[in-house]
């Protein structure tokens, strides 16, 4: 730690209450009140070598001058009165701003002696500029002696000097490692590799300034041109220091903790700390990651802060959703007047800025994305797969209403879903959580699935639902046998085009080898069999289902009942090369 040693004398001062006393065996004739604490001095040390205070001396007729204003309160002065009586005391990071601030307010320069506490403490400020620790040190201390500190430019040299410390190692300099990041990374952002936080030695040492100071600091090393990730990392890191944090017991209620570093702020303090952060953070997508900006969001909800610092997260969450986890989305309902665990209209307003930064012409021809074999746009499987999960788990509340899980469940198109079962899972959960709900209710919630889109065992399952209405399920059986009977064409123009190949191309057929020919028709007959036996079980669970009323569940859907069942095995047999001439 840097330090100067002034003075030659041995201390003379003791403390007697609120008073400090000069005990070189003369009478005291000037007192010098600071706050509540008195010296009791003598005027001519102090002439000596201040000319403010030799002209408020001799103004004031009762010997007392007050200096209720001094940078650095009574401690400052305590070491200016050392320094007039050349009493020894170390001049440090610690005390070398107050104490700069103090010697111009007191105009203690070269003019009243040389080598005066101006000229001294500036150069040593200028040894402490050399160390970043330092120059922290001391920076930290500058708020206390505003807006001296400011005037004289020392706020400015400081941050100029630890911007530029910061990024001369973001170029690859020799300051101190960086302990949290990989020597391949640098902290810049790609089309190929998405940029995410880095964590740099300096950011826990930063972290220990004031709001403003840090503010200043931030738009330094911006100007210097910075990468984001590294200005992201540093956000984080100070925002875990001063911010409460929010965790969820194994329980599932949520508690509230603050960082065993953390200052006690108010909550008008915390809420402002939000917004300003909000308003610091790199506007490049995914240089923050998207659960942080979740918690921020969901401090400043709890600290209700202003209406554009919560939407303004909430469209940057939206901007990069796709990062997002269930667990970041599981935001507790702060409002008093709402009954329901979580905050599903927040999340609803994520997923529609999310479908704004998508945009309309990615995704033109939403109909034609469902096509069998279209591969849909990784970013909305991955966020209709979190939506989905989202739903599945806010549905076992029993207030939640059905309008707004309809509401959100419906906010993405039905193309951004290959498969419906996620919906399914979710429609699954709310209909048992909430049994009250009408023939009329369930039929609507049913309608955010398309049952053509359910895989077997998805099918499976809800033919067996006793949850779903009965129009539900009866779709849900028609459309797996007609799955099923596709299956089975498929297989029989498989069938007729190996057998009649025997006679059409006999060269191909004896290349191949007739027991291969022979175990591919045994495959096909086999696979015809278990489709058959699938199909039957599919329609005894229609007749269970429906209790008679198959007959006027084909009609609805225009359909010709069948009087003769198909027989699968004898047409297949007709079709066999064994019975071909």
């Amino acid at each position: 730690m840097a330090c100067m040693k002034l003075g030659s004398k041995s201390d003379v001062f003791q403390l007697e209450g609120q008073s400090w006393v000069c005990t070189t065996g003369l009478p005291s004739d000037v007192c010098v009140e600071v706050g509540e604490t008195s010296f009791h001095l003598h005027k001519f040390p102090l002439l000596s070598r201040s000319k403010f205070l030799e002209r408020i001396i001799h103004e004031q007729s009762d010997n007392v001058v007050s200096l209720h204003d001094l940078p650095g309160g009574a401690g400052s002065f305590l070491l200016v009165a050392k320094f007039c009586y050349d009493v020894k005391f170390e001049l440090t990071p610690a005390n070398a701003v107050s104490l700069r601030c103090a010697a111009e307010r007191l105009q203690m320069t070269e003019d009243y002696g040389q080598g005066n506490l101006v000229s001294q403490t500036a150069a040593f400020l200028e040894q402490v500029l050399s160390s970043w620790e330092c120059t922290v040190q001391a920076l930290e201390t500058c708020e206390a002696s505003l807006p001296v500190s400011e005037e004289l430019g020392i706020i400015t040299s400081c941050i100029d000097s630890l911007a530029a410390k910061a990024c001369e190692d973001d170029r690859g300099g020799c300051w101190p490692h960086r302990a949290h990041q990989s020597p391949a990374s640098n902290g810049t952002c790609s089309a190929s590799e998405p940029c995410s936080p880095v964590r740099d030695w300096w950011h826990d040492g930063v972290a220990v300034l004031s709001l403003p100071i840090f503010k200043m600091l931030i738009g330094a090393v911006s100007n210097k041109g910075m990468a984001p990730a590294r200005i992201g990392g540093a956000l984080m890191v100070y925002a875990k220091r001063h911010l409460p944090l929010r965790g969820r017991s194994r329980s599932g209620s949520f508690c509230e903790r603050e960082h065993e570093l953390a200052h006690s702020l108010s909550e008008e303090e915390q809420g402002t700390l939000v917004e300003e952060i909000a308003e610091m953070l790199p506007s490049q997508k995914g240089v923050t990651p998207t659960g942080f900006v979740l918690k921020l969001l969901e401090i400043a909800m709890m600290l209700d802060a202003s209406p554009g610092c919560r939407e303004m997260l909430e469209r940057r969450v939206g901007a990069q959703l796709d990062q997002a986890t269930l667990h970041d989305l599981l935001i507790p309902n702060t409002v008093p007047s709402e009954e329901t665990i979580y905050d599903v209209e927040c999340v609803q307003r994520i997923v529609d800025h999310f479908l704004d930064t998508v945009g309309d012409e990615e995704y033109e021809g939403g109909e034609e994305q469902s096509v069998e074999g279209f591969d849909l746009p990784p970013i909305m499987s991955v966020v209709s797969n979190l939506l989905d999960g989202y739903l599945a788990e806010v549905a076992n509340d029993a207030n939640l209403k059905l309008d707004d899980f309809v509401l959100l469940a419906a906010t993405l198109p039905d193309y951004a879903r290959s498969l419906d079962d996620g919906i399914y899972h979710a429609i699954d959960i709310y209909l048992k959580a909430h049994p009250w709900l009408t023939e009329q209710e369930r039929e609507l919630v049913c309608r955010l699935m398309n049952c053509q889109k359910l895989s077997i065992e998805a099918s499976t399952s809800a033919a067996q639902n006793e949850m779903l209405p009965l129009r539900v399920t009866m779709q849900v059986l028609f459309f797996e046998q007609l799955r099923l009977r596709s299956y089975m064409a498929g297989w029989f123009v498989v069938s007729d085009t190996l057998g009649g190949g025997s006679n059409e191309r006999p060269s191909a057929v004896s290349s191949m080898g007739g027991s291969d020919v022979g175990l591919t028709l045994n495959e096909v007959r086999a696979r015809v069999s278990g489709l058959e036996k699938k199909c039957d079980s599919i329609k005894h669970e229609i007749r269970k289902v429906t209790k008679g009323r198959w007959i006027n569940f084909y009609r609805r859907f225009g359909l010709k009942v069948r009087t003769k069942s198909f027989d699968l095995k004898s047409d297949a047999a007709k079709k066999s090369p064994t019975n071909q001439d």
